[in-house]
């Protein structure tokens, strides 16, 4: 189980909890560049005013100063939109990234991302203070098909279905079918009304109702209807003919509808019972402007979306060149927390060491690192032992860090192996034995 962190919403992992998390990003990694996607990184600040551009999240945002500072400099914050900070995801600094570097780019740009964020946020489990995030984008230039929206569906899927987590529902929905929706029963601030509808899951229909219908003048009728939209979840396309089924009609609605629906069919064919249509699905940020998706753990809901994203048209721009994208983000430090507090996957060994040397005296020490050094040339991690201690200790020694073999070589230059689990001995040649392809390299296993 993960440890409490010393220092609240800043978590640090144990050896064993490490390489849980590092079999996470391996497979991530692995995923997404057999999908074609290029590792970029970009750096850790960006400007207070690259950074509100997002949106009204200023809270979240911890800001860079210096110990030493001007008394300028420290009554700047974050009024001065040149100031810095430390960002809280990698989409802006990504958007960023790629109008700074459009002219080095081919286009479609298919990125992947992992990387550290920062954000105030109270915490708890699933929230950190610091956590890594792992993220995919398609970004075009003028324009980007919307087939990459279907793309990158699957792609999370494919990833997620491959790491050590309980099964998980990727919930899609589309900006253009609710905004389009909104304005068809006559409501214009779509963008209001998003974002009530965002909270939902939190504070339930009934106060969504009166945020609707105290801030933004709703009916009841209109209330109502929004409401009714916001229910609708299938596993396949008959979330069309229930929407159609509410009597309204606009053209964005109309595109919503059928880009959704290329959505779920796709996933119906390639990932089945994976992405379902949710019309509850808002995601309250204001750029998102096509496909927009959360994804939850089936019997874990109440830690919250693990992965989210969707479409932006908007977001990336120079002059005016456009650069439409679409992007998924997994919160990795989320995920690992609850395996770790789960137990759902565990390390077979907590070293990466599959093999001890053995010294049969402090003048063999040389001697060992010669045979440490054949095995390391094929692929054997390998330790040799500090001291000449009596083999009954470097073997406790061994055991102690979770090292399943250890080598011995005697006075006339014969090799043994001993599997100190098993207790079985065997002779060994250096040139060529191999240990079980199980233990040769730590692996981490469902519980």
């Amino acid at each position: 189980m993960a440890r409490t962190a010393s220092l609240s919403g800043f978590p640090e992992w144990l050896p064993q909890e490490r390489l849980v998390e590092l079999h996470v990003l391996d497979t991530l990694r692995k995923t997404f560049e057999l999908h074609g996607f290029s590792s970029i990184e970009t750096r850790a600040v960006e400007t207070v005013g690259q950074l509100l551009r997002k949106g009204e999240i200023d809270k979240e945002v911890y800001g860079l100063s210096r110990l030493q500072e001007d008394d300028d400099d420290a009554a700047s914050g974050k009024s001065d939109p040149n100031a810095l900070a430390l960002h809280f995801d990698l989409t802006v600094p990504f958007a960023r990234y790629v109008v700074e570097n459009a002219g080095y780019l081919s286009f479609p740009f298919r990125r992947y991302q992992i990387q550290k964020v920062w954000r105030g946020e109270r915490p708890q489990e699933g929230r950190a203070r610091e956590f890594t995030q792992a993220d995919i984008d398609v970004v075009g230039d003028g324009e980007l098909p919307f087939r990459y929206d279907v793309e990158i569906a699957l792609v999370i899927a494919e990833a997620l279905s491959a790491l050590p987590i309980p099964d998980f529902r990727l919930r899609v929905n589309n900006r253009k079918l609710a905004e389009g929706f909104y304005r068809g029963i006559g409501l214009d601030d779509t963008a209001g009304v998003l974002r009530s509808i965002d909270k939902l899951e939190k504070i339930g229909p009934e106060k969504v109702a009166g945020l609707l219908k105290s801030e933004l003048g709703a009916s009841d009728a209109q209330a109502d209807l929004a409401l009714r939209l916001a229910t609708i979840r299938t596993e396949d396309t008959s979330f069309v003919e229930k929407v159609r089924e509410l009597g309204v009609t606009h053209e964005h609605l109309e595109e919503g509808l059928d880009e959704l629906r290329q959505v779920i069919e796709a996933a119906v064919q390639r990932a089945p019972g994976k992405v379902i249509a949710d019309l509850s699905i808002a995601r309250g940020l204001d750029y998102y402007t096509g496909t927009v998706v959360e994804t939850v753990l089936v019997g874990h809901e109440q830690l919250g979306s693990i992965c989210s994203g969707g479409r932006y048209d908007a977001l990336a721009s120079k002059g005016n060149r456009k650069f439409p994208g679409v992007g998924l983000s997994i919160g990795v430090t989320r995920l690992v927390s609850r395996i770790l507090s789960q137990e759902l996957a565990t390390a077979t060994r907590s070293v990466p060491t599959a093999v001890l040397v053995a010294l049969n005296h402090d003048d063999s020490w040389s001697a060992a690192q010669d045979i440490a050094a054949r095995l390391r040339g094929r692929g054997i991690a390998t330790e040799v032992a500090a001291k000449a201690e009596k083999f009954g200790k470097q073997i406790k020694f061994a055991d102690r860090r979770g090292i399943p073999f250890v080598w011995f070589t005697d006075e006339d230059g014969k090799h043994q192996v001993k599997d100190i689990r098993s207790g079985v001995q065997v002779d060994a040649d250096p040139e060529t034995w191999t240990p079980a392809e199980e233990d040769l390299h730590v692996r981490v296993v469902t519980a």
